[in-house]
């Protein structure tokens, strides 16, 4: 019989719909002539609209608004954010009114995306680039202008202390031995709860997924704990393909080989680029051979839906 506790807490509603998410060996025979070990962390069964990291990192920022009674979840992102899908959906199944700023003018006919959130209850205000980039500077979740609407803040893909430990607990679920754990990367909040848990057990490697990312380092590491020191990760910035959500004939051939090899389905915008640039690293012979590589599946597949 379930706790009393655990039935008053709305966040049950969610966690009652998750699925297990699988550590899953990636057979193709370039790894194996290699003699490197890759391993898929599949996030993306969490959940068939907020797999991968979106749940992790949304977690207890939300079971903080609960319990600071916040009237109303307020974040930010692109016309195709995952994130935003993501918490539009929770704020749909919790009852939570959500609103979200969208960086761009508004696109004569809304994506598939945009079409969810509306579904969904999500009030969409579309901002300026410019006013989108002095946005991201707001990081408490009681620090937005009251100009922005009255609620609970959250930052640009979640970025949060409170998403560290969400993202942590993935950590807790992997038992294979690891030397090196990748992951992609938009605003760097998974890679610093995967870093966060301080094990020592592996390497963590980050492949940023946009052009000029270099200033993630500095993100990363306000989020991080102070005992947790910079040798523990590191970021790749050679495989953005010329900046967020862009492609190139190379990229989308390798998404559909490893598809077609593989039986696991991603996406060109985050998974894909990660995935491209182990791949790349494995024909320099960046890893050893014997080697184990942790490679987490970030979800976000809808993206490709909303771009059809």
């Amino acid at each position: 019989m379930q706790e009393p506790e655990l039935l008053d807490n709305p966040l049950v509603v969610i966690e009652n719909q998750l699925e297990k998410s699988t550590l899953e060996k990636v057979n193709d025979p370039f790894l194996k002539t290699a003699g490197v070990n890759l391993w898929m962390k599949r996030d993306d069964r969490l959940h068939p609209i907020i797999s991968g990291n979106k749940w992790r990192k949304l977690k207890y920022i939300v079971e903080h608004a609960l319990s600071v009674q916040a009237c109303t979840l307020i974040s930010m992102g692109g016309q195709y954010s995952n994130h935003l899908h993501a918490l539009a959906f929770v704020g749909k199944q919790l009852g939570l009114p959500t609103k979200a700023w969208i960086r761009g003018e508004p696109p004569v006919k809304f994506n598939s995306t945009l079409k969810d959130l509306v579904d969904w209850g999500m009030e969409l205000e579309f901002i300026s680039r410019s006013e989108y980039r002095e946005l991201r500077k707001i990081k408490g979740h009681d620090g937005l202008p009251e100009k922005y609407g009255v609620g609970y803040w959250l930052s640009e893909g979640g970025a949060n202390p409170l998403a560290l430990r969400g993202v942590a607990e993935l950590v807790l679920e992997i038992n294979e031995p690891c030397d090196y754990f990748c992951l992609p990367c938009g605003t760097g909040t998974t890679l610093a709860g995967i870093a966060s848990t301080g094990t020592g057990r592996f390497s963590v490697l980050g492949f940023v997924v946009f052009k000029g990312g270099a200033y993630l380092e500095h993100e990363i590491s306000a989020l991080l704990p102070h005992q947790i020191t910079p040798e523990s990760w590191q970021l790749n910035l050679d495989y953005h393909f010329g900046g967020f959500a862009k492609t190139s004939p190379q990229l989308l051939a390798f998404v559909d080989t490893f598809m077609a090899t593989t039986g696991i389905m991603i996406e060109p915008t985050y998974t894909g680029k990660m995935l491209y640039g182990i791949y790349d690293l494995v024909k320099q012979k960046h890893f050893k051979k014997g080697q184990n590589i942790i490679a987490l599946h970030t979800g976000g597949l809808q993206s490709i839906r909303a771009q059809i």
